[in-house]
């Protein structure tokens, strides 16, 4: 009977080690699972954070090329709208006569330091004339052909007449230079 007890005993003692043991298992697979829970989550995270670092950089970017496109083309409609105030000077300019000169020279001047003045201001604010010449080829980046004409001793595509100047802003086109182009045929 002492035997039964002893036995009786370390069944028990082996019992609860075995369910200390699977109480130890769970416990630690449970602490695995925790472990992989916060570590998923910390990824997420982690994933989150970087994303809106990159949005952030973006956005950061993306209003620096407003910035910078604002302050060199804000003034764009500005500058179309003097535009014609060059030809007109041009124009006034181009029509002088020597009489005219000797007659009312400090006007004439005037015109003249009014034209240099404003040419000095486009300059300035990045504003650069596009002057084709006659024989120069038609360009549709710059060039706007007004209308074409056969003309002896000229190729297809040869400017014949320059009607207007066109004008760059920056690097972009503010009008195109109104030009008479060639049709001469080939042969």
């Amino acid at each position: 009977m002492a035997n039964e007890n002893k036995d009786e005993f370390l069944d028990d003692i082996e019992s609860l080690e075995a369910e200390q043991d699977r109480i130890a298992e769970e416990d630690e697979a449970a602490e695995v699972d925790e472990l992989e829970q916060m570590r998923a989550e910390r990824d997420e995270m982690k994933d989150r954070f970087m994303r809106a670092l990159a949005d952030a950089e973006n956005s950061r970017k993306r209003s620096e090329r407003d910035r910078r496109e604002a302050e060199q083309y804000g003034g764009s409609k500005m500058a179309r709208d003097m535009l014609p105030v060059y030809d007109s000077l041009k124009r006034a300019l181009e029509t002088v006569t020597d009489e005219q000169r000797a007659t009312s020279g400090a006007l004439i001047e005037g015109i003249e330091l009014t034209m240099r003045e404003l040419l000095h201001v486009f300059e300035k604010h990045g504003i650069v004339r596009i002057a084709p010449k006659v024989g120069d080829r038609f360009d549709p980046n710059f060039h706007e052909s007004m209308f074409e004409a056969p003309l002896p001793d000229t190729k297809a595509g040869d400017i014949i007449q320059v009607s207007a100047e066109g004008f760059m802003l920056h690097d972009r086109l503010l009008r195109p230079a109104q030009v008479g182009v060639s049709s001469t045929p080939k042969g």
